[in-house]
């Protein structure tokens, strides 16, 4: 598969700055002792000073290099862009430096030194959506959009509030199922490594690996006790992004987990196979859907939606796209769409379009709140780079982005229900309003 410019995505891969961690630290044991304490708190007093010591002294030479050369070249008229002639000398300077005076056993690895320059470019615009891709970030991005890859079968996204990584829904059969993890987990640490502050990315990248090999995860669970520790073995993951099957009463039941590439024509043929088994209403279950691509929600809505707008975008110019349909193929069942806290962009979309036409009753809890748009910009050297390039509005002109998307009806998910005695609550709920729409 290869991308270019067109290939927008409503996918959330970043975070922001991180926060203050919201969660217990790990117990480390032994009892406080007042004299190692004091001894310690002089240790390190002598090491703070050693460390401002040497601060000054690197950082005079620091600015008499880097500084004189850049404020020399800004004196000269240079240009002092990214590619300016006084910032190319303030690198310059600084590699110096580094290669002069930083310690470590190992050689300095500039290549690792140049990506993480290009990432820091597009992190300096605070953007939690924007990301410079390396050429291995940016392979399995491929990879994970073909739906298809080494990993253990969950879900993951980011806990806005504290910067963690959390698992945002775990696909049936998975290794993920069977070692219990469940949504909303928080990923406390992989591999011993604490995930807040880290790129989605990164996170991603941590858990998958070969097939067989083990990735530990510690985990925070809301009402547990202490951290939970699991061993689960990566295996091969085909994602099915669409699920369906019969419930009772003739009522149809459809689930998209994201929108991918394949997403579109899976979800034709299970609305064709549930219309085809006698459907009368449909519940159509977007909870826990972290977004994907615009054309394919697009294809999907047009398989719902009367004739009229789906979705449109504005960027920095004010310039509008609009994305239609032209309504041949409206869904004539009463509708309900599931939604929670970590459906987002594509998902929202969805929604947003279905309550803004009152094509269908909404269920559950608030959406995530993700209302602009990224562009997927391939780079000639491997990499690529994903860019925030507009907002995007519902058919009423609702931008929902930070904000979400409100239910129609409220109804919060009772996971003691769902996990103990396997009931879903929100589901239940879902095929109660389409009984009163029949009725």
């Amino acid at each position: 598969m290869h991308y270019n410019g067109d290939n927008q995505y409503y996918d959330h891969h970043r975070q922001p700055a991180p926060m203050a961690p919201q969660y217990p630290v790990p117990p480390s044991g032994g009892q406080n002792n007042r004299g190692g304490m004091f001894a310690l708190g002089i240790l390190v007093g002598v090491i703070i000073m050693t460390l401002v010591g040497s601060i000054a002294y690197v950082g005079t030479r620091l600015y008499r290099i880097a500084g004189d050369r850049a404020q020399e070249a800004n004196a000269d008229g240079e240009e002092a862009g990214l590619t300016g002639d006084a910032t190319l000398e303030k690198l310059e300077a600084l590699e110096d430096i580094v290669e002069e005076y930083y310690y470590k056993d190992e050689d300095i690895d500039t290549d690792k030194m140049v990506e993480g320059m290009y990432a820091g470019v597009i992190d300096s615009l605070g953007d939690p959506y924007s990301v410079y891709y390396t050429e291995e970030e940016w392979q399995d991005m491929i990879a994970d959009t073909e739906g298809i890859y080494y990993g253990i079968g969950a879900y993951v996204s980011l806990d806005i509030a504290t910067g963690f990584a959390k698992i945002s829904g775990v696909i049936a059969g998975t290794p993920a199922e069977e070692a219990g993890l469940r949504e909303n987990d928080v990923l406390y640490m992989v591999d011993g490594e604490l995930t807040q502050g880290l790129e989605l990315t990164q996170v991603t990248a941590m858990i998958k690996g070969e097939e067989g090999t083990t990735v530990h995860l510690t985990i925070y669970r809301d009402g547990e006790d202490d951290y939970l520790e699991m061993d689960v073995v990566r295996r091969k993951i085909e994602s099915p992004t669409v699920s369906y099957e019969m419930l009772d009463d003739d009522i149809g039941y459809i689930q998209i987990t994201e929108f991918d590439e394949v997403t579109a024509d899976q979800f034709t043929e299970a609305l064709a196979v549930v219309k085809g088994s006698g459907a009368r209403g449909l519940v159509l279950d977007l909870r826990s859907n972290p977004g994907g691509s615009l054309p394919v929600v697009v294809d999907i809505a047009r398989q719902i939606l009367p004739e009229g707008l789906i979705v449109y975008t504005e960027d920095k110019y004010g310039k509008r796209e609009e994305y239609t349909c032209d309504g041949r193929n409206e869904l004539k069942i009463p509708l309900v769409v599931l939604i929670n806290g970590n459906s987002a962009s594509a998902s929202e979309i969805l929604a947003g379009a279905i309550k803004d036409y009152g094509k269908g009753t909404l269920i559950g809890t608030t959406t995530f709140g993700k209302g602009i748009v990224q562009r997927v910009l391939p780079l000639t050297d491997g990499t690529a780079l994903k860019l925030t390039i507009s907002a995007y509005y519902t058919p009423k002109g609702n931008n929902i982005h930070g904000i979400g998307i409100d239910p129609d009806i409220e109804c919060e998910f009772d996971a003691d229900a769902y996990y103990d005695e396997g009931v879903d609550n929100q589901l239940d709920r879902a095929v109660e309003e389409i009984e009163k729409m029949l009725r």
